[in-house]
């Protein structure tokens, strides 16, 4: 097995995307680099920071640039960065009139930064969309299914019955937050890096922070209210926010998995009989797409800490906390995209079983009314005697395989309608309603945030 499965071959389509390991390959972020510099090149010749002769070159150099990534490699080595040989190699692309005027008063973490920033963009951009996709299958889900008994569980026991559309908006309710979320931390997110050596940009005099603006406007990004070479914030937010979204799905991933078991069987991940199969028992079909997305989601939560580990970075520029976001950031996205595509084969294709739902519903016997009977008592008597009622009626009915409701019945000459009282759909109190408050606001999610 690989260092990471994120990059495996055999493993890959567990844990990645492949259009996001394509954003975070090597190839796409050195393609990134090239072009923060030749914008950078391109809005320094515009503001005649640099000749604009000297500037065309830069940039159709970035363009024409076939790079060596062994030479990129053993520079890495030497230097613990990319950059330097990459600047190295661009020069020796532009010429010697050309040369000097590469990567002028920018410093390395200027160029890797924005360069991430450019690839957290795109990455965004990828699953967006899919985040999308799974609201609006879960809000048909949720409103499919508003009449749909199932016991409602508290710590893993029947509790009360609700509509199965309830437990659906539940897992839909937290994504609609977190694409509030994500609309709300993009423009902090999506900023320029460009400080020069220190932060101050003093290598161009008085025109530092013009650059600074022109750069942001030709990448689509924002302009900071100062360098962030040592406030990393914004990048423990984005991990923050990929930990929470696959945090999410990992408990819709919990519930079916526990729906699904064999006892219970009131879901299963889809209609596909060949999915989920055990090597030894044929009779299985096991939760597989569930259990990886809560792998991805508790592996997030562990690489979440060192996101925050790296917010510790000492003066202007830091020495290590730069190094841990790279060991951590790109399998975050990687997990994440993974456990949204994950998602949304599941909500595609959940099956719900609707009929087992009711049996199970029924064969508790009229237990989860016990609250219901409760409350209607209380109109004839004291609260407290008529639960004291109830729980010894609900004994009666555990030892001698009776209905609740009939055993109530026959200790309390209530007028109660008790028909009524044992229609377990009665006692939805305001599901629907909150099931109506989140569909409102699904539907007014309709296209990703321009970004």
């Amino acid at each position: 097995m690989p260092f990471s499965p994120t990059d495996s071959t055999i493993y890959a389509p567990l844990f990645s995307d492949p259009s996001l390991a394509d954003i975070f390959s090597d190839r796409q972020f050195v393609r990134y680099m090239l072009t923060v510099e030749a914008a950078l090149a391109e809005v320094q010749g515009r503001l005649g920071v640099i000749p604009e002769a000297a500037a065309a070159k830069i940039v159709a150099g970035a363009s024409a640039l076939a790079v060596d990534f062994a030479a990129l490699q053993a520079g890495v080595e030497q230097t613990g960065v990319p950059i330097i040989e990459l600047v190295r190699q661009l020069r020796g692309q532009v010429g010697p009139e050309a040369a000097g005027y590469v990567h002028w008063g920018a410093t390395t973490q200027d160029m890797v930064d924005t360069a991430l920033v450019l690839q957290m963009r795109a990455a965004l951009e990828q699953i967006e969309p899919v985040l999308l996709a799974v609201i609006t299958n879960l809000a048909d889900l949720a409103n499919r299914h508003r009449t749909t008994l199932m016991a409602g569980r508290t710590h893993s026991q029947q509790a009360l019955p609700i509509p199965f559309g309830l437990k659906a908006a539940g897992w839909l309710a937290p994504l609609l937050r977190h694409r509030r979320r994500l609309i709300e931390l993009k423009p902090r997110l999506l900023v320029v890096q460009f400080g020069g050596a220190a932060g101050t940009l003093a290598s161009l005099g008085d025109r530092g922070a013009a650059v600074q603006a022109a750069l942001a406007e030709t990448l689509r990004l924002g302009v900071p209210a100062v360098p962030w070479h040592t406030q990393r914030d914004n990048l423990a937010e984005v991990a923050g926010w990929l930990s929470l979204v696959s945090g999410s799905l990992a408990k819709m991933a919990q519930d079916i998995i526990l729906l699904a078991q064999t006892e219970v069987g009131e879901v299963r991940e889809s209609a596909d009989t060949a999915r989920g199969g055990s090597s030894t028992m044929p009779q299985k079909r096991n939760p597989i797409i569930s259990e990886l997305i809560i792998a991805a989601a508790r592996t997030n939560a562990g690489l979440l800490a060192m996101m925050h580990q790296a917010l510790v970075q000492e003066h202007e520029r830091a020495t290590h906390g730069w190094q841990v976001e790279w060991l951590t950031l790109p399998q975050m996205f990687a997990l994440t995209g993974s456990a949204l595509n994950k998602a949304h084969f599941l909500s595609e294709n959940l099956v719900v079983d609707a009929d087992r739902m009711r049996q199970n519903v029924a064969a508790s016997n009229g237990l989860m009314l016990a609250e219901a009977i409760n409350f209607a008592l209380t109109a004839y008597m004291a609260r407290t005697e008529a639960k004291q009622l109830v729980k010894e009626a609900v004994q009666v009915a555990l030892d001698q395989n009776r209905h609740l409701v009939d055993v109530v019945r026959d200790r309390v000459d209530a007028p109660l309608d008790w028909p009524a009282l044992k229609d377990e759909m009665a006692y939805f109190g305001s599901a629907n309603l909150f099931i109506d408050r989140v569909l409102a606001e699904a539907a007014q999610v309709a296209t990703p945030a321009k970004m």
